[in-house]
């Protein structure tokens, strides 16, 4: 397990992580740290806790608002999905009707050719 040493309004904190994610978990924690120096130069000193809680709540809000957009791609994405799907189909009825009248006209044309074949024979 590897450590890393972080830094959120300017205390110093020591955490465990995986190996390799080193460099992962500073990059959070600096990311962290901007939103409680934002709320602490907003509001003044109101105590660490409530200035770690509300940077927390600040976070939240936008991983809330990143899934309802998320949500809401996935969605558009099944929509597109089942248009092309739809297309798709169609697409494959049209081919298959178009086969259908092709193979009948080529029909129709052996069906002439062979009674017109006779009449220039004779």
């Amino acid at each position: 397990m590897a450590t890393v040493t972080v830094t959120i309004d300017g205390k110093s904190y020591r955490m465990a992580c995986d190996e390799g994610q080193e460099e992962h978990l500073a990059g959070l924690a600096a990311r962290f740290d901007q939103y409680v120096t934002h709320l602490k130069s907003s509001f003044g000193e109101i105590g660490d806790l409530r200035l770690t809680v509300m940077a927390g709540i600040m976070v939240m809000d936008e991983l809330d608002e990143l899934q309802k957009r998320l949500q809401r791609i996935e969605n558009e994405l099944d929509s597109l999905r089942q248009a092309r799907d739809e297309a798709l189909n169609r697409a494959d009825r049209n081919d298959a009707a178009l086969t259908d009248l092709l193979s009948n006209i080529a029909v129709r044309l052996e069906q002439m050719a062979a009674r017109i074949a006779p009449r220039t024979g004779s």
